[in-house]
């Protein structure tokens, strides 16, 4: 199945010789991760990022490429995701068959960073495609055509799956992951997630700090009544709707609640909180 419209993220924030620093993304470091990658993008290595959805792994490897003044290729990886979706295929236009790079490929010619979201989501033939890649021979064999690369200097792979939101069919097997250098996300201190809501959205700080205080109150729920914890991403968009005027019950109810569960009476449950940390309004 072919990557829908989208799935390919091409960031092209850099001119002849390095960044253009306006256009990197914002991303705030919580420890070494920023020196990690760019010594891992020096030497070469290819990189694995783990952690809870929604706390800033993607923002993460956006501002990295914009800094380093590489391009950007991301896939979002799902179930029908093939090797093939990935390294390119035969396409008819206009009466003639030719080829047509996918985005591993177009990385690997380019010299650009490559990085699969959730890449255990994917079919297991894409990791077969990505090993010779992850190791000293740094190779991208194309069966279709013969052609045998190999990645330039300036070509890094980033992968990336939250190790919390997984089963024994959807999980990296160890020789996999013992093919990248690692590195563990998790959401940010209290103080400095509160500042990353606010410069998000707009939102005063004294409002962000409840809804991180909110967040912590969610995030221990997890394991119990949810799946998953509120990510700071759902933080900002709430902080956001009620920079913008929204009501705060409502707001909450639309990032912080509908989003994490299906359930009724989980909820409401969730709602009690909202209502304790903001009262009724």
């Amino acid at each position: 199945m072919p990557l829908a419209a989208g799935d390919t993220e091409i960031a092209t924030a850099f001119i002849n010789d390095g960044p253009v620093e306006r256009d990197v993304p914002f991303y705030q470091p919580i420890g070494n991760e920023c020196q990690l990658f760019e010594q891992a993008y020096r030497q070469q290595l290819p990189l694995l990022l783990k952690g809870p959805t929604g706390c800033g792994k993607t923002r993460f490897v956006r501002h990295m490429a914009a800094k380093l003044g590489r391009p950007l290729f991301t896939v979002s990886c799902h179930d029908d995701l093939t090797a093939a979706d990935l390294t390119g295929r035969y396409l008819l236009q206009g009466g003639e068959t030719r080829w047509a790079d996918g985005p591993l490929t177009q990385a690997v010619r380019e010299g650009g960073i490559c990085y699969l979201d959730e890449v255990v989501e994917a079919r297991k033939d894409v990791t077969v495609v990505l090993h010779p890649l992850t190791d000293d021979r740094r190779l991208l064999p194309l069966e279709r055509t013969g052609e045998l690369l190999e990645a330039p200097d300036n070509f890094m792979l980033v992968v990336s799956y939250n190790p919390g939101y997984q089963h024994i069919l959807k999980s990296l097997k160890p020789s996999t992951r013992q093919r990248f250098v690692a590195k563990s996300f998790d959401f940010p201190p209290p103080l400095m997630e509160r500042d990353i809501v606010a410069r998000e959205s707009g939102l005063p700080l004294p409002q962000c700090a409840a809804l991180v205080n909110l967040a912590a109150r969610l995030r221990a729920m997890k394991g119990r009544d949810l799946e998953e914890g509120v990510s700071t991403r759902l933080l900002i968009y709430c902080a956001t709707l009620i920079a913008n005027g929204m009501p705060t019950s409502q707001a909450a109810q639309a990032t912080l609640v509908e989003p994490l569960s299906d359930d009724a009476d989980v909820q409401e449950g969730l709602m009690e909180a909202v209502r304790a940390t903001f009262g009724e309004d």
